[in-house]
């Protein structure tokens, strides 16, 4: 099968080269990639961001987003047959998506929702997951809370809008002038221009921050929270907690004791609770998610939908910032 690789930690562009099929386990399903989503995490694992928690050995084909057809089903799996169209967010260690065909944990999997194309519904895993982890798992986001979601217009950003308004949340978010009308119709409530305009002296006593920008963009976050309020971000730093999560070694726990020393002390002096997410792959969730989505709930939001061979061209393009929303490869 043809798949997009990396044989080292590069900035470089993908390899597409001819691989042996992935085996099938006993819990496992074959899938035949119809399409697959780029997400920044893809850019992060190639030039080796995470490679102190996810060692990952090489040549690895890289895609965490999936959707498309079971073709084989191990001895194991009872939920799934084949010719069923599912959809899935790949777990870490597993992930492949740049590929004609994946073998994915069953648990990992949930059938595609019944409204949306294998485009569509491929662009929806990694970015729901988060935005649900995070705030109807996390926060427990309550109806009349208020929460400042930051990029509004990107992957993130589009499906965590739409679950907060779900949720009965009163949303805030930034974005560039050019995308309030398509934020605005995702329910966005506070529309804040981050090129003009400062939201650390338009917005107070929210409940809830989801950060997904840098340090100073989350020190800022913090003072925009009532006592008690939470902060969770998906851009780091990671913490302690996180280190335990993941069982990583006692020298991690250390690094990471470190790097989110300085924040966690900033949110513990306002009475802020700091956590950091590193969302996870879980088909229930994704059943879940696609209920909301048959109820016209949550909607996916495309930029663009690139062939198979322009995956090195789409990944440029979710690395350059400018998308709005998802970036898809049409595979089949």
């Amino acid at each position: 099968m043809k798949a997009f690789l990396i044989n080292n930690y590069t900035k470089d562009g993908l390899h597409l080269a001819d691989v042996p099929a992935p085996k099938v386990g006993d819990n496992d399903v074959l899938v035949e990639v119809h399409s697959a989503s780029i997400n920044l995490l893809d850019s992060k694992i190639k030039k080796g961001e995470f490679k102190l928690f996810l060692p990952y050995k090489f040549p690895l084909i890289l895609g965490h987003d999936v959707a498309g057809i079971v073709t084989q089903v191990g001895k194991n799996v009872k939920k799934f047959k084949v010719g069923d169209e599912i959809y899935s967010r790949v777990s870490d260690f597993h992930i492949g998506t740049f590929a004609e065909y994946i073998s994915i944990n069953e648990k990992d999997i949930a059938f595609k929702p019944k409204n949306l194309t294998m485009e569509e519904s491929a662009s929806i895993p990694l970015v729901a997951l988060t935005a649900w982890q995070a705030l109807a798992e996390k926060a427990n986001l309550e109806k009349g809370q208020k929460v400042f979601i930051q990029a509004g217009s990107g992957g993130v950003g589009t499906v965590a809008i739409q679950l907060a308004k779900h949720l009965g949340a009163n949303v805030a978010t930034t974005a560039s002038e050019k995308s309030f009308k398509l934020l605005k119709n995702l329910g966005a409530d506070v529309l804040i221009d981050y090129k003009t305009q400062d939201f650390e002296t338009m917005l107070k006593d929210y409940d809830v921050v989801l950060n997904s920008q840098d340090n100073k963009t989350l020190e800022k976050s913090i003072n925009i929270l009532k006592p008690n309020g939470q902060v969770i971000s998906i851009s780091g730093p990671p913490t302690p907690d996180f280190a335990k999560e993941m069982g990583l070694p006692w020298y991690l726990k250390i690094v990471m004791s470190l790097l989110s020393f300085s924040i966690r002390g900033k949110a513990k002096k306002r009475k802020i609770d700091y956590s950091f997410l590193f969302m996870k792959a879980n088909g229930n969730q994704l059943e879940n998610i696609a209920k909301l989505i048959e109820a016209d709930i949550i909607k996916p939001v495309i930029d663009k939908i690139y062939p198979f061979e322009q995956t090195n061209e789409a990944l440029e393009y979710v690395e350059s910032g400018r998308a709005k929303g998802k970036v898809v490869i049409k595979i089949k």
